[in-house]
């Protein structure tokens, strides 16, 4: 069989454009064709390519005319960027529009081609954070009702929340849609109710209740408690998960790293991180600033990674001045990594190039998942207590889940092979320190695929660094100060 064919069981005349690993075929083969479905694939395994090529298939049926994704703000860019252009087939001609909330009169141009009735496929991609606004809403449902359209929600646990507004809206707009999506690698982050709303939008049948608290009632134990006076009842445990397992079997598929066998030992992602407006007027002035100090002399590396770093720094969310002190600035990037933690199963590895980054990183998982949730590997931290952290990052039985450190530091020579999801909070420029951090995950004792998330400023030094890392360009010694200038 061709393999760049689709599925012969279907008789369907499909090419893919990007060649798809054998456990995304079944999960395209299972749920292509139905009103709902829910691919709980962890991060790595390839969910986004799966509803890419099921919009395709959808499209090239005539089932729809319109795409309609959902995703947080940290991701919803990359499907607009990266996702929908890297597996979306040449053939299929489309209309794909990235919503912002504000809007200029090129911008509203760009948005009427989106109520268009004509043989182009629709797609427009949504921030989650915009289904709690007017506006947001009256522009989705604008969309929904010129079209038939497939809706899809990537991060489905952002709506868990039953009471939140949207979480509520998102689920009423799931009723204007033909065919209804939910994608995340990790469907149940606190308890196995997050799953209600979850399959609330896709079906609210689905599940077989027809409020939260009756589903509640059956698959959680309640127990009395007294706070202040006031008798209220509180999730003490859980009952019945096998049922609850074999009725969302039907209308899922779960797909774990360490069962596809035919994934990369290394798997790479981008996920990008818009600057705030703070982040912008500051990294225009620095870099202004840093052309004019570099023009008319000599451009030596040295002077021009000096200039680099610091706009790197603005990208971050922080600038470190010439007396030492640290000027902070308001950023997406701490709020982009939780989110993408939720996203993830199990331990992580979180590399960041600055001390200041690595505070700010342990502060705000601390905050989230307590103080004994994370340990650190950077210079401040004591010898004996790094072992001590080593240590308990690889004890299956620790709470330990998240390592934070500097490949300065941490980099070579330590064994971290409880996670297999590593996230670079920030890069820096020796080649040499990332690869030897990569391999702290993946090396012998491995027995999971590694995957690599990078938090990436989009058109910024922070996107050219990761450009050069990937082509195993070294920037502090292989790259003159000439041609690094032409990065500012």
């Amino acid at each position: 069989m061709d393999e760049t064919k689709i599925f012969d069981k279907f008789k369907l005349d499909y090419k893919f454009k990007t060649k798809p690993y054998d456990h995304q075929k079944s999960a395209l083969e299972r749920s292509w064709y139905k009103d709902e479905f829910a691919y709980f694939m962890e991060m790595g395994t390839g969910k986004s390519k799966v509803l890419v090529d099921n919009i395709a298939v959808l499209y090239n049926k005539g089932s729809i005319d319109g795409a309609l994704i959902i995703a947080p703000k940290g991701v919803y860019r990359n499907w607009y960027s990266q996702e929908i252009p890297n597996h979306l087939p040449s053939h299929v001609e489309n209309k794909t529009i990235l919503w912002t909330a504000t809007t200029s009169k090129t911008k509203d141009k760009e948005y009427q081609q989106l109520f268009k009735v004509d043989y182009d496929l629709h797609i427009l991609v949504m921030n989650v954070e915009a289904f709690s606004t007017k506006k947001g809403l009256e522009f989705a449902t604008k969309f929904l009702n010129c079209h038939k359209t497939i809706m899809a929600v990537d991060e489905s646990t952002t709506i868990k929340t039953p009471t939140a507004k949207r979480t509520k809206a998102i689920c009423a707009l799931g009723k204007l849609a033909k065919y209804r999506r939910i994608l995340t690698g990790s469907p149940v982050t606190k308890s196995p109710l997050d799953l209600y709303t979850q399959c609330e939008f896709l079906n609210e049948e689905l599940l077989g209740f027809t409020s939260y608290y009756t589903f509640r009632n059956r698959y959680a134990v309640m127990k009395n408690a007294n706070f202040g006076g006031r008798r209220v009842q509180l999730v003490g445990g859980y009952q019945r998960l096998e049922e609850l397992s074999r009725i969302l079997k039907p209308f899922s598929d779960r797909v774990l790293k360490e069962n596809c066998l035919d994934l990369p030992e290394k798997t790479y992602i981008e996920r990008q991180v818009e600057l705030t407006d703070e982040q912008k007027k500051t990294y225009e002035t620095m870099k202004s600033a840093a052309l004019a100090l570099l023009k008319g002399k000599m451009a030596t590396a040295p002077h021009v990674l000096t200039q680099l770093m610091r706009l790197h720094q603005i990208t971050c969310g922080h600038l470190k001045n010439d007396d030492d002190t640290i000027t902070e600035i308001k950023n997406n990037r701490i709020a982009s990594l939780l989110e993408l933690l939720e996203e993830v199963e199990g331990k992580v590895i979180i590399w960041a190039n600055y001390v200041y980054d690595i505070k700010q990183i342990v502060a705000a998982i601390s905050k989230k998942y307590g103080e004994d949730s994370i340990v650190q590997y950077y210079g401040a931290v004591a010898a004996d207590v790094r072992q001590k952290n080593i240590e308990k990052f690889q004890d299956p039985d620790s709470p330990a889940r998240f390592f934070v450190g500097n490949p300065q530091t941490g980099g070579y020579g330590i064994t971290l092979t409880a996670a297999n999801n590593v996230v670079y909070y920030s890069n820096g420029y020796d080649l040499e320190k990332r690869l030897q951090s990569e391999d702290r995950a993946h090396r012998i004792g491995q027995k999971k695929a590694v995957t690599y998330v990078d938090l990436i400023a989009p058109k910024t030094v922070d996107e050219k660094i990761r450009k050069a890392l990937r082509k195993k360009i070294n920037i502090a010694t292989e790259v003159m100060g000439e041609e690094l200038r032409d990065w500012i």
